[in-house]
């Protein structure tokens, strides 16, 4: 069961990248924030790349147009799923804004079914259901009659964005003729390279001020970059051995970090409708899970 060690790994290190981002968002704009994440990545995922050829020495991938388009399609949303996360820690707290966001493993799942072929149990339906319920009682304000409609549209929108870039991670990775943590680091190479030239030449040209921000805050910017770069060594891995669906609702164990952190390092304070709800999040993972 490789996959659900570089599951738990992600989980992990998602949870330390999104306080860090979550810190950065104060100090820093959308953009700012989003490149923060990548703009180190890349000789980390080079590195990574080479210890596994040293390790294990194999041939060089062969690209399709097919590779290339599912590469060129996650590495933009990607992008876009990272600015929406963003913004909702502007909107809520930090244990929140995670928590909207982590409807990306119902999304996944939903889309799976949809068009990957993946199948759902009744007892798998029924971890959807418990999820959507629990992204409702996190965008809500001040209970159901004071739900906030641009909240949860938000929360979703970013749970899809990051759906669908796993899933188009998982069917770029397939396309490669390697051992799973070749494919998956090479992929993982191509994604953020791509990433981070879009945006610095965005920064550069549209708004340098970000580039400063982020020199000026060089530890900050080099922790994000890097539990984002290992948490993704995690998530492709895992994703290049499993469905996608089965990948991401595991990873919802990610919001007991989330909790933890927010709690004891960030001193957010979580309300108990809060707590309950990223709980059922975690139930759903299970039941999604184990069918």
């Amino acid at each position: 069961m490789t996959w659900i060690f570089f599951t738990f790994l992600a989980a992990f290190m998602q949870a330390w990248r999104n306080a860090f981002q979550s810190q950065l968002s104060k100090e820093v704009n959308i953009a700012g924030v989003t490149l923060a994440r990548f703009i180190w990545a890349t000789p980390i995922a080079m590195a990574y790349l080479v210890g596994l050829y040293t390790w294990q020495p194999v041939g060089l991938p062969f690209i399709t147009l097919k590779f290339t388009a599912y590469v060129l399609g996650a590495s933009a949303m990607q992008i876009l799923a990272t600015a929406l996360m963003v913004k909702l820690f502007k909107m809520k707290n930090f244990a929140v804004g995670a928590g909207l966001a982590k409807s990306e493993a119902i999304v996944a799942a939903i889309l799976g079914v949809v068009f990957f072929g993946t199948e759902l149990s009744l007892l798998g339906w029924l971890g959807v259901l418990i999820g959507g319920i629990a992204v409702f009682m996190l965008s809500s304000k001040g209970g159901v009659k004071q739900l906030s409609l641009a909240t949860v549209l938000l929360g979703l929108a970013c749970g899809a964005a990051f759906a669908l870039t796993s899933l188009w991670v998982r069917e770029a990775s397939l396309n490669l003729d390697l051992p799973f943590p070749h494919r998956a680091a090479w992929v993982l190479l191509f994604v953020i390279a791509i990433q981070t030239t879009i945006l610095l030449i965005y920064s550069t040209l549209v708004d340098k001020t970000t580039l400063e921000g982020l020199i000026q805050r060089p530890k900050l910017t080099l922790l994000t970059s890097a539990t984002s770069c290992i948490g993704s060594i995690g998530w492709f891995s895992a994703m290049s051995l499993q469905a996608v669906p089965y990948v991401k609702t595991l990873g919802q164990v990610e919001v007991f970090f989330t909790l933890l952190i927010a709690m004891l390092w960030l001193k957010d304070k979580v309300k108990i409708k809060d707590m309950l709800a990223l709980i059922l999040i975690a139930v759903a993972a299970i039941l999604v899970m184990w069918s």
